[in-house]
């Protein structure tokens, strides 16, 4: 086997151990668990004080349904404590919060992104556990309770629920594929849970113990992917509860949805620079396992080796053909159904599956956009709510 062959097969293998192959082989691993393993039991009467913080942004359209949302938890109200933070509004988000006397709200007309309003929501939050979630999702009624009742395994550092994305019908090419793409990723951080800690938490509805909350610089871009990691590399467990879930609309379109992306794809760089140790399979191996299988290799050498792939195709196509003409085609076929799912998105037509190898392209087009953005230092920490469908 040639070294072009080598080249061209390690990259299939990549793409695949990614997306598919780490997916399968936690799956067994969990049902191997499972049979020596017993289900936990949970204590009902185990409600402790919790505070809910809200960051907003210019919120005016949800801010009050999220209030409504928020007061109607089911949740003893004098151990709920409510807080929501909008730094840098400019319209009117914080008068419509100040309307609800049951909710503390804080408000400067400083901007200064997520991270340092998180860090400044957090002098009043007195409460043993502290609960994150975004101003344009719904919470179900017992979140709260769902995310609270694994504090009471003290190697609980923390619990995410879980995102689910509100989809129609007819779904443009945003929302068809961001919703796939997340019960897709809701899958994966189960059995990232139920083998140890998952290793990326959704920041929509995110829950930690205060005493293990750190402050964050105020450029930080992934608040909580790098504040669940830090406590994932300090030995304790970040649990996923489906139970407990946060639904939000998609983008309104794939340019709000790219926007959105890119962003986090610089945030991903900025993350892995970070979090040195989460690399570390000699003495972090179970944590550096997860990481690198779910998030390392999608950030990095599974991009990469789609273009790898996809380059050496060519002249192995040409000098040895057979199976490497019909991988040839399989990917001008890939790539021109994601092309067809561009031009569909853009037209009154509508056919779902193809737009998710047209979001499957986007996703890892967006890795070498945000690269290029984070060595840039381009990427400013304060957050731009994408719009929503």
């Amino acid at each position: 086997m040639s070294t072009l062959e080598i080249i061209f097969w390690l990259g299939i293998g990549i793409v695949f151990y990614s997306y598919l192959g780490y997916g399968m082989l936690l799956w067994f691993i969990v049902k191997l668990k499972h049979i020596f393993r017993s289900e936990p039991h949970f204590n009902d009467n185990y409600l402790p004080h919790v505070s809910l913080v809200v960051p907003c942004f210019n919120e005016a359209e949800y801010i009050e349904e999220k209030i409504l949302n928020s007061l109607a938890l089911d949740y003893p109200k004098e151990k709920l404590k409510l807080i929501f933070i909008s730094d840098g509004s400019t319209d009117d988000t914080p008068q419509r919060v100040l309307k609800y006397p049951e909710v503390l709200a804080l408000h400067e007309s400083d901007r200064n992104g997520k991270a340092a309003a998180m860090n400044r929501a957090m002098a009043y939050v007195h409460t043993p556990i502290v609960v994150f979630c975004d101003a344009n999702t719904q919470l179900n009624p017992e979140a709260i309770r769902h995310l609270v009742k694994h504090y009471e395994n003290p190697e609980v550092g923390a619990v995410t629920g879980e995102k689910r994305i509100i989809t129609k019908d007819k779904e443009n090419a945003s929302g068809a594929g961001e919703g796939i793409y997340w019960k897709y990723e809701n899958f994966l951080k189960k059995l990232d849970s139920d083998f140890y800690t998952i290793v990326g938490a959704a920041g929509e509805l995110m829950s930690y113990r205060t005493e293990l909350y750190q402050e964050l610089p105020k450029d930080t871009l992934l608040d909580d992917f790098v504040q669940s990691m830090q406590i994932a590399n300090m030995g304790y467990r970040v649990v996923y509860e489906n139970k407990a879930w946060a639904s939000e609309t998609a983008s309104a379109n794939v340019g709000e949805e790219l926007k959105r992306k890119v962003r986090i794809a610089a945030g991903a760089f900025q993350s892995m620079a970070r979090l040195p140790k989460s690399f570390n399979l000699i003495t972090n191996f179970r944590v550096s396992f997860l990481f690198i299988s779910h998030k390392g290799l999608r950030w990095t050498l599974a991009p990469l080796s789609l273009l790898i792939v996809c380059l050496t195709n060519i002249p192995l196509c040409l000098q040895i053909g057979g199976i490497y003409l019909y991988l040839m085609l399989a990917q001008v076929v890939f790539y021109a159904l994601a092309l067809l799912g561009w031009y569909l998105n853009n037209s009154r037509f509508k056919i779902k599956v193809l737009f998710v190898p047209y979001y499957f392209f986007i996703m890892n087009l967006c890795m070498y956009l945000g690269f290029i953005r984070f060595i840039r230092g381009k990427q400013s920490a304060n957050w731009e709510r994408a719009k929503r469908a």
